[in-house]
């Protein structure tokens, strides 16, 4: 019997649950009332109610579940279709990245790596093909070992042709093939293994300065107020910013170098341009004469010679005769954005440290969460800063100088011979030269400058190329520098070997011999075997210490060790291009930007600036009509390519995938799979930024 309390009661609450689909705009359900839980002091009449009651609860239920299901499986669907109109609207297109060749010296490197990579696509197809029809055979093969003692114990009499050729075929490989493949595989696992216990290493140091709260901490301060006194640390500082042709970014780079926060007095601006574009030209010159009515100290050069790209336009503006009034220089790229406080945070730690060359500070992202490419590229240039760079200037007191948002003793820079030309990394080139003239550099990881990552995988293919190429052509050269140097030994070894060999090229050789070549062929020659734990274990241990300094980007571990081997194939050919100073080992083609990396900053400083500071110039009417034009008709231009190398990559991992198939081997097969998929969707340029 229910209580006396609960006699004319209402038997349930009302439950409104609203459905996705409008025409079910709501169903009205009854919870559970007291009766429901009085099952036992109920009549038989009653319990047959409550459970028929509770089966039509259940109903609705399964059918809001069905019906979410439905609305899931419509959106999946739909995404698959969208998918495949973008693939077949882009092969249809037929642009390829062989419209980037304009030399023919270039054609004729990139066509021979591309018809290496088709080779092997061709053979694991005619192998793959050969290694079914072995399987309707009754050819079913494990382990290497068991693989060899079944034919052994084959008899000599032959059935047929296919068999004799089969099995010939596969004492050609145990005899021939394997060897030489588990050789080079045996090679670049060992060079795998070097190189992840220098990222290991390089972690525990970062651990090491985070658990010590290691940090590079000034000899002087600098003084709030920028009039004041004679103990004031206000050295001479020259800015420069080299730029070429970038009208997105120019405004904000100037707005936001010109609101520094040093005596007006005691600073020059030089805004380099190297643009060939008379209008962009024009534009510049009128920005800088707008801020020079402001009262800036800030000049515009141009060169008339655009000789050595970025080495060449810094080494014509250090060749000025007012020069020699300064002590420092500070370099920011076109679309950099420096707080105003970034001199007073860099310049006091060369007080009283005559040994300091330079002060390097970190790079921020204002685009890190566009898309999935910046996402990556995010996660990459985290750990490039915050474990590599931050470990070797605290142990070692040097690394590469990132060629922006970084101070320079300017004596530093002519002892160490000034930019030169002979290469694409011209930042890395002056470090080399300073460190083996015994400067120090100091990286300040609490020090960010706000930038911009390139949002399409064809900018950032280009970008990555240079920074890989660059490096060896380098290494070349400062070989015979670096054995004749009069440091110690263990420096000569840390830059020969840690710093351009495993870290410049052994990296990405044994990514792409590794995972691009060597796996998918053992595949087909399954008596040489790379185990597991090289496949899987010790990649996602990598991937998870990459990830540490920016655990937000935890979700995708996956996609950026897919990624990481994707890319290894621009690298190796970087790479490669570089050591033995082939045509594209030259090619400088500036990173496109979108000026989207300062725009709330310089919100923020019109706000709490004086009213008579402008942070950006007038806005121009005509100008803004202008620049709408010209970005419609560079949208109207702009595209999406195909990539044939990573596409002829994706089909022989695809394949190396299907053939694992046949021989029931787990860890590879998904491995295959993924890293194909990855590759297929590089290659049809589905990453990064779309263009409709």
């Amino acid at each position: 019997m229910a209580p006396w309390w609960a006699k004319g009661s209402h038997k349930g609450t009302s439950l409104v649950v609203k459905m996705e689909n409008p025409n079910w705009s709501m169903v009205e359900l009854e919870a559970p009332s007291e009766e429901d839980f009085l099952i036992g002091s109920t009549p038989t009449g009653s319990r047959e109610k409550i459970r028929g009651k509770n089966a039509k609860q259940l109903t609705w239920v399964l059918l809001l579940k069905a019906h979410r299901a439905a609305g899931c499986l419509t959106s999946i669907t739909s995404t698959f279709l969208s998918f495949g109109s973008t693939v077949r609207r882009r092969v249809a297109s037929g642009r390829t990245d062989d419209n980037d060749i304009e030399t023919d010296e270039n054609k004729a490197v990139k066509t021979g790596f591309y018809n290496c990579i088709k080779v092997f696509l061709w053979l694991s197809l005619l192998l793959f093909c050969f290694e079914i029809a072995a399987y309707f055979k009754g050819w079913h093969f494990g382990a290497p070992n068991l693989q060899l003692q079944y034919i052994l114990s084959v008899p000599v009499g032959f059935k047929d042709l296919f068999d004799w050729l089969y099995t010939h075929w596969v004492l050609i490989r145990v005899a021939y093939l394997a060897p030489p493949l588990q050789f080079l595989a045996n090679v670049c696992i060992v060079l795998f293994l070097i190189q992840s216990m220098d990222r290991l290493i390089l972690c525990l140091g970062c651990f090491w300065i985070r658990l010590k709260k290691i940090k590079p901490i000034p000899k002087h301060e600098a003084v709030a107020d920028l009039e004041s006194g004679e103990d004031s640390f206000f050295p001479m500082v020259l800015i420069q910013i080299p730029m070429c042709n970038e009208k997105e970014v120019y405004q904000q780079s100037i707005a936001a170098v010109c609101s520094l926060d040093w005596p007006k007095s005691r600073i020059l601006i030089q805004v380099l341009d190297d643009s060939d574009d008379p209008m962009t030209q024009l534009l510049i010159k009128e920005e800088v004469h707008k801020w020079q009515q402001e009262g800036a100290h800030i000049v515009y050069r141009h060169r008339v010679l655009r000789d050595g790209y970025k080495a060449g336009n810094l080494k014509s503006a250090m060749s000025c005769s007012y020069v020699e009034d300064y002590e420092f220089v500070a370099i920011f790229d076109a679309d950099f954005q420096p707080s105003p406080d970034f001199l007073k945070r860099t310049v006091p730690h060369f007080k009283d440290n005559e040994d300091l060359g330079l002060v390097q500070t970190r790079w921020s992202f204002v685009n890190k969460d566009d898309n999935l490419l910046t996402r990556l590229q995010n996660i990459n240039l985290s750990f490039h800063f915050e474990v590599e760079q931050q470990v070797n200037g605290v142990f070692i007191n040097f690394f590469g100088f990132n060629g922006t948002a970084g101070v320079w003793r300017i004596k530093a820079l002519e002892e160490s011979g000034g930019w030169l030309e002979r290469t694409t990394v011209e930042d890395m080139d002056i470090a080399v030269r300073a460190h083996l003239r015994g400067w120090k550099f100091i990286f300040l990881n609490d020090v960010e400058c706000q930038c911009e990552l390139p949002e399409s995988y064809e900018a950032y293919r280009k970008q990555q190329h240079r920074w890989h190429s660059g490096p060896m052509q380098l290494f070349r050269l400062c070989l015979p520098d670096i054995i004749r140097a009069k440091i110690s030994v263990w420096k000569k070894f840390n830059m020969i070997f840690l710093f351009f060999l495993l870290r410049k090229l052994i990296l990405p050789f044994y990514s792409f011999t590794l995972f691009c070549i060597i796996l998918p062929m053992t595949m087909f020659v399954p008596e040489a075997e790379l185990p597991a734990w090289v496949v899987c274990y010790i990649p996602a241990t990598m991937s998870f210490l990459n990830i540490l300094p920016a655990p937000k980007s935890f979700p995708f571990i996956v996609p950026y060790l897919l990624f990481e081997n994707t890319m290894s194939v621009t690298k190796f050919n970087a790479m490669v291009s570089g050591l033995f100073q082939l045509g594209s080992s030259y090619e400088w083609v500036v990173t496109k930007k979108f000026g989207r990396s300062s725009e709330g900053d310089l919100v923020s400083l019109v706000e709490k600036g004086p009213k008579h500071q402008r942070v950006g110039s007038e806005p121009n009417l005509d100008e803004i009509q202008a620049d709408l034009k010209q970005e419609q008709k560079t949208r109207k231009t702009k595209h999406n390519r195909i990539y044939t190398k990573e596409l002829a990559l994706a089909f022989l991992l695809l394949t190396a995938s299907a053939r694992s198939l046949l021989s029931a081997q787990g860890i590879h097969f998904y491995f295959l799979l993924f890293q194909g998929i990855s590759f297929l969707l590089v290659g049809l340029d589905l990453i990064g930024e779309q263009v409709l």
